[in-house]
């Protein structure tokens, strides 16, 4: 059988997302970047995980390129979206209103305003400096790494910080879910061999989304009027009788797979079979 990730390029564990990462980014870019810095840059898209950040002019983007990873993990500390990449361009920046949400949080935590940088190196090095001094602040008042991304996190909290929470929980249901699809005649049983610390609920979550999942592509193939299947097609209908049965492959009987997907859709997979 082909690989989940082949087989089920389209399909992608629900994420949990509160709010729009890009209106906070952009709510809270002075308080991430300094002032200096974000009144010659603004976040612009976020695609597929990289953040597109607009700027001024190209030797602005030249200079914060260098700062890449600095603003990464930045903008993860501040706001918690987690970054793949930065990415700049050159374009226009807005005037900044001075009751924007962004200056007002801004505001709040820099109790001691100091000078503009005078140059452009000037204020990549007062935000390198601002990140360091805030990764010290930090490690000085107790905050451990992340084990996995390596940001600091609140004492009291778990080994991971919430991004990378999400991200392993999202791993995890993948990987149940290809071992449902290349071997779905194991079972609840045979799954949890191979997965540490499955439980009855978490399978069948994952098996109900992929079971909806495969049926709504089903239905799809017999609404085109497609005649012709690839074999991706027909290691996901295979995969579907099985798990949707939960019968042992010897025991699955042509009526029982014409009963289950209807008799157009039977004849599509299975007409010229004898």
């Amino acid at each position: 059988m082909q690989p989940l990730r082949s087989a089920l390029a389209s399909w992608q564990p629900a994420k949990v997302v509160t709010g729009d990462p890009l209106s906070h980014l952009r709510a809270q870019w002075a308080t991430i970047v300094g002032e200096d810095i974000a009144s010659n840059s603004r976040p612009g898209e976020l695609i597929r995980g990289s953040l597109l950040v607009v700027t001024r002019s190209a030797a602005w983007s030249q200079q914060l390129s260098f700062l890449s990873e600095r603003i990464v993990d930045a903008v993860r500390t501040s706001t918690g979206v987690s970054l793949e990449g930065v990415r700049f361009r050159v374009g226009r920046i807005g005037a900044r209103s001075d009751s924007s949400a962004g200056r007002k949080m801004s505001a709040r935590k820099r109790p001691a305003p100091r000078p503009a940088a005078a140059t452009l190196e000037s204020a990549v090095a007062m935000f390198r400096d601002d990140v360091t001094s805030a990764q010290r602040a930090k490690a000085g008042a107790g905050w451990k790494e992340c084990n996995r991304c390596g940001i600091r996190i609140v004492p009291d909290s778990g080994p991971f910080c919430s991004p990378c929470v999400n991200a392993r929980g999202a791993e995890r249901s993948a990987a149940i879910a290809r071992l449902l699809f290349e071997v779905p005649f194991l079972g609840y049983a045979g799954i949890s061999d191979h997965v540490e610390h499955l439980t009855r609920d978490e399978y069948e979550r994952v098996r109900a989304k992929l079971l909806a999942r495969w049926w709504d592509a089903l239905v799809q193939l017999q609404r085109s009027g497609r005649k012709r299947v690839t074999r991706r097609e027909r290691d996901i209908v295979s995969s579907y009788v099985l798990l949707k049965t939960r019968l042992d492959p010897e025991r699955i009987a042509p009526t029982v797979v014409r009963d289950l997907l209807g008799e157009e859709l039977y004849k599509i997979f299975y007409g010229s079979e004898t």
